[in-house]
């Protein structure tokens, strides 16, 4: 029995420190990844560990809204916005899928929502590739104090609010996406420290609310706090030196697939493998489908844009509206210089 939880408890903190070194480098994917791995590696049903999740997710994000406060990057007013939008939707979300579960279904039920959050959250990461790009290629002006719209504000708040407290998928991606649809001329980092300090009282009402619903397992809630703190700050330390490019398209593919196995899992009808089985076969062919795919068309995309489909782009080709595939420039008017933002590399990064 000891040896059992030992290896347990090793394999989670493993897992912690893997997606806690994601989290780090891209700011992305930790409920995402988290909360799939955990239910693969089966330490405990879906209730379990998406509350396990939950409470590692309120400790590590609270330090990394902590070092974006005193940086001075998160716009208060958005996350206020935000925030009460999110709190009251992430406390009822356990107890609304609770009650819509049929009796003795409930681990079905929400392995079955977690998987359609992560295609949700699959395509919400391509959809930020996508806006980046156009954004960069448009040579959108950042601002740092954005008029604030409320009501669509509050809304993406309760939405994320809502999916977060069932499936603890969303508050890095989900929010984080409809904040670039909403405000796409907020300067890249404060958006990414509006986004961490509005998780943050998020995530911890979702806790709660599973906590007081299906109670906590230390015994998966401690490991994975100590293997993702420390995943974090490395990542974090690491990320000027990685390019997030490779990251986030490993995201879009693994998120892919584990959604896509989660369905399987459930026995949703489409895919047919029953309760509790998963065609292994089914899953490796959607992910080699997504990584031959993706390139594919992202290239298109790209050359939509009057970029070269492929390889990688320097600052010049991005900050650049005149730039043409074959390196064909329009010189009909005089070239004016524009400032290279500080957040020019690493927003470029992604389209590369």
């Amino acid at each position: 029995m000891t040896e059992v939880l030992t290896t347990t408890f090793v394999a989670i903190v493993l897992a912690g420190f893997v997606v806690g070194i994601v989290v780090g480098l891209t700011g992305m994917g930790g409920g995402a990844l988290m909360t799939p791995a955990l239910i693969f590696l089966g330490v405990g049903d879906a209730p379990t560990v998406v509350t396990a999740d939950l409470t590692a997710a309120a400790i590590y994000k609270t330090g990394g809204a902590l070092v974006h406060e005193r940086e001075g990057s998160p716009d208060l007013r958005l996350a206020g916005w935000l925030v009460l939008g999110s709190v009251p939707t992430a406390l009822l979300g356990p107890h609304l899928i609770s009650w819509l579960a049929p009796p003795g279904d409930l681990d079905r039920v929400l392995t079955m929502c977690i998987g359609f959050a992560l295609l949700f959250a699959a395509l919400t990461y391509a959809l930020r590739l996508y806006l980046n790009l156009r954004r960069m290629r448009t040579g959108a002006t950042t601002v740092s104090h954005p008029t604030v719209r409320p009501l669509p504000t509050l809304l993406v708040g309760a939405l994320g609010g809502l999916l977060v407290g069932i499936t603890s998928v969303g508050s890095g991606s989900v929010i984080m996406i409809a904040l670039l649809m909403l405000y796409p001329g907020l300067a890249a980092v404060r958006l990414v420290g509006t986004d961490l300090v509005q998780a943050v009282p998020l995530v911890l009402a979702a806790a709660i609310s599973n906590i007081a619903l299906h109670g906590i397992d230390l015994g998966i809630t401690i490991p994975l706090v100590l293997g993702s703190v420390p995943g974090t700050v490395l990542g974090s330390l690491a990320a000027p030196r990685v390019r997030q490019s490779f990251v986030r398209r490993g995201i879009v593919v693994v998120l892919t697939m584990s959604g896509v196995a989660l369905l399987d899992k459930a026995g949703w009808s489409v895919l047919g493998a029953g309760e509790h089985d998963v065609q292994p076969m089914t899953v490796l062919l959607v992910g080699v489908a997504v990584l031959v795919l993706l390139p594919l068309v992202w290239g298109l995309v790209r050359h939509s844009a009057g970029l070269p489909a492929f390889g990688p782009l320097s600052v010049d080709q991005v900050e650049d509206p005149d730039y043409r595939p074959g390196g064909w420039r329009d010189t009909t008017y005089p070239k004016v210089a524009r400032p290279l933002h500080t957040t020019a590399t690493r927003e470029h990064d992604p389209v590369e």
